[in-house]
């Protein structure tokens, strides 16, 4: 167990969660600039109905993601010296999740996307789906599996959070 106050847990915390961001932020920016030049390219005309159809939803998932991701530094910037600390980190590590979680189908709606238009629908569709579970697996299976086989001190907080209601590592 680390000795840290509970702001100093927060700012711990949120520097770890912003170095986190930076990270899957710059993954968000690249697929979602891919996103929009697609539709001036000179085969996007030629898309069928379902394939328009999972453009414009993968793109508004892109943006969607890149929105769940930038919004902590906004919370922070709306909040910053109002003694909100734990809260922003709580907030924040919430929309990085639902961030991720959208993040997958927006990465799953590419791949089924480029893959249909190269080789056909049936193989967009397997690899939509194949992209979907890698992602599952290691977005949310793994953690699952490493947290279960933790082993915890006795006394530490359980289900990841501290006792404030923080995100704990």
């Amino acid at each position: 167990m680390r000795h840290e106050t509970p702001l100093e847990r927060a700012d711990r915390n949120f520097a770890e969660l912003l170095q986190e961001l930076r990270v899957t932020q710059t993954g968000v920016q690249i697929l979602f600039a891919f996103l929009l030049t697609l539709a001036f390219t000179q085969r996007f005309p030629s898309l069928d109905t379902v394939q328009r159809t999972t453009y414009v939803t993968t793109l508004m998932l892109a943006m969607l993601a890149a929105a769940l991701f930038t919004a902590p530094a906004a919370l922070h910037r709306s909040l910053f010296q109002q003694h909100a600390k734990p809260a922003i980190v709580a907030i924040s590590s919430r929309l990085a999740t639902l961030g991720l979680m959208v993040l997958m189908l927006a990465f799953t709606g590419s791949v089924l996307l480029v893959v249909d238009v190269s080789l056909g629908r049936a193989a967009g569709v397997c690899a939509g789906a194949s992209t979907l579970l890698v992602c599952s697996g290691l977005w949310r299976v793994l953690p699952w599996l490493v947290r279960r086989t933790l082993v915890r001190p006795p006394g530490a907080p359980q289900g990841g959070q501290d006792r404030e209601g923080s995100p704990s590592d």
